[in-house]
C-alpha cells in the first residue's frame, strides 16, 4: 500500500502562507479548528472550483485528514489495503468511462422504479419503531428507521447481496472517522482494524460478484477493465457514501423536525410535500456532507486572486459546524454545549445545487438520497404521530466532511 494514498500530510495548523488576497469567499483555515485548508464559502466561488478540475484537482478528496501512525498503517498493509484513485478522487482521463459505468446503476428510471421498495422498507422500519416505542417507552429513530433501509436499497440497486448489514454500518462510521476525523494513535488502530475487515469483505465480494449471474456493479467494473484493487477502492467509498450519508441526512431531518426548528412541523412531515420540504431545508442548511476538498494543481486564479500550487481547499457545500464562524470555539466545547448554540443548530445556507457537488464529480446518488430521505421521514412521521424528543441535546458526529446526530431518541407526549 502506498502511504501517500492514506494522506500522510500535516493534519493540524494553518497553511504556511497567508490566504490569497482579494479572493471573494475565501478565508484562511480556521484557527484552532484543526482545519489546514483555505476555506471557500462563496457559492459562486465553490461552483467555479468544482467546474475547473484541471485547476483544482480532486486528488485529495479521499485523503485521510489525520496522518496515520505506524501501527494503523501496518494493520492496513497486512490485508494489502489500497485505494487507487478511481472515481471521486480520479483526475485522469479514465474517470469519464468509469463514471459512465457507475451512472448506469443510478439512472432516473432506475431510481424511480425503486420508490415502492423504498416505501416498503420505510413502512416496515416505522412499524418496528412504533412497536419498540410501545414496548419500552422510547426508541432511537436513527437505529430504528434511518440506519438500515438506505443500506438495503444501495446493495439491491447495485445488484449486490444484502448481507452483513450491522457490520456494514459499523464499517462505514469507522471509516468516516478514520479518513475524515482526528483520531489519536490508539483510536486509529481500532479504526484501521475495522477498515481492514471491511476491505477483506469487499475483496471477497468482488471475487464473488465477477462470477455471479445477472448484472451487478462489481462485475460491470471488471468488464470495463478495472483491477480488483480498483474495484475495492470504488466500492469502499461508494458503499459508505451511498448509504451512510443518507442515514445521516435522515437523522438530521428527523431531529430538526422534532426540535421544531424547520419550516414544517412533525405532523406536516407525514405528507409527501411536507417531508420533501424538510429534506430540502436540511440539505440547504446542514447537509450530512457539508464540505468537500480540492487541491490546486498549479498556480491559478480564483475570483481575481492567486491560489498557489498545492494549496488545499475546503469547499463549503452546506451549513457546517467546523468552518462556520465560531466553529473553532464550538469544537473545543462538549457536544452538549456546542449544540445549545442556536447558530450552531441552524448552520449556513449555501446556493442551490451545490450540496451534492457540481460538474463532472457531482454525486451520482443525489436523487436517490433525496427520495429515500423524504419517504423514510414521511413514513416515520405517519407511524409515530405523537412523539417528542426524549433527549434534546444528543451527541453528534462531527467530522471534517460529515455531520449528523448519533441518536434521535423519542417518547410519546405526556
Amino acid at each position: 500500500m502506498n502511504p501517500a494514498l492514506m494522506g500522510q500530510k500535516p493534519a493540524e495548523g494553518l497553511v504556511d502562507s497567508p490566504g490569497p488576497q482579494g479572493v471573494p469567499g475565501v478565508v484562511d483555515g480556521v484557527a484552532g479548528a484543526r482545519c489546514p485548508y483555505l476555506v471557500v464559502r462563496d457559492p459562486d466561488a465553490v461552483r467555479d472550483v468544482l467546474h475547473r478540475p484541471g485547476d483544482f484537482s480532486p486528488g485529495n478528496a479521499l485523503v485521510a485528514v489525520t496522518p496515520l501512525a505506524g501501527p494503523a498503517l501496518r494493520v492496513l498493509q497486512g490485508v494489502r489495503f489500497a485505494l487507487p484513485p478511481v472515481l471521486a478522487s480520479n483526475d485522469t482521463d479514465t474517470h469519464a468511462g468509469i463514471r459512465k459505468v457507475v451512472a448506469g446503476f443510478f439512472t432516473p428510471a432506475t431510481v424511480g422504479a425503486f420508490e415502492p421498495r423504498i416505501r416498503e422498507l420505510a413502512r416496515e422500519a416505522a412499524r418496528n419503531a412504533a412497536g419498540g416505542l410501545e414496548s419500552s417507552g422510547h426508541v432511537d429513530l436513527v437505529q430504528a428507521v434511518a440506519a438500515f433501509p438506505p443500506a438495503v436499497v444501495m446493495l439491491e440497486l447495485l445488484g449486490l447481496p444484502v448481507r452483513d448489514l450491522v457490520d456494514l454500518k459499523r464499517w462505514g462510521l469507522d471509516s468516516m472517522e478514520l479518513f475524515w476525523g482526528w483520531p489519536d494513535e490508539d483510536r486509529q488502530l481500532e479504526l484501521a482494524r475495522s477498515a481492514a475487515d471491511f476491505y477483506v469483505w469487499l475483496r471477497q465480494l468482488a471475487a464473488e460478484s465477477k462470477k455471479a449471474p445477472g448484472r451487478n456493479l462489481f462485475k460491470s467494473l471488471a468488464e470495463h477493465g478495472l483491477s480488483t484493487p480498483e474495484i475495492c477502492s470504488l466500492g469502499y467509498f461508494l458503499l459508505i457514501a451511498g448509504q451512510e450519508t443518507t442515514t445521516q441526512l435522515i437523522s438530521t431531518t428527523l431531529f430538526r423536525l422534532l426540535e421544531g426548528s424547520g419550516p414544517v412541523g412533525w405532523k406536516d412531515a407525514a405528507t409527501e410535500a411536507g417531508s420533501r420540504t424538510m429534506v430540502q431545508h436540511v440539505l440547504a442548511t446542514e447537509s450530512s456532507v457539508p464540505t468537500w476538498r480540492r487541491v490546486a494543481a498549479h498556480d491559478t486564479q480564483l475570483g481575481g486572486g492567486l491560489i498557489p500550487a498545492g494549496a488545499e481547499i475546503l469547499l463549503e457545500l452546506s451549513g457546517n459546524h467546523i468552518t462556520a464562524p465560531g466553529g473553532a470555539e464550538r469544537l473545543s466545547m462538549s457536544s452538549k454545549e456546542a449544540m445549545s448554540s442556536k447558530e450552531a443548530q441552524r448552520g449556513r445556507t449555501t446556493g442551490p445545487g451545490l450540496v451534492f457537488g457540481s460538474g463532472i464529480h457531482r454525486c451520482l446518488g443525489a436523487k436517490l438520497a433525496e427520495l429515500e430521505a423524504a419517504v423514510i421521514v414521511q413514513e416515520a412521521a405517519t407511524a409515530l404521530p405523537e412523539v417528542q424528543l426524549r433527549v434534546d441535546q444528543p451527541d453528534w458526529i462531527r467530522l471534517l466532511s460529515f455531520q449528523a446526530p448519533r441518536t434521535v431518541t423519542v417518547a410519546n407526549r405526556g
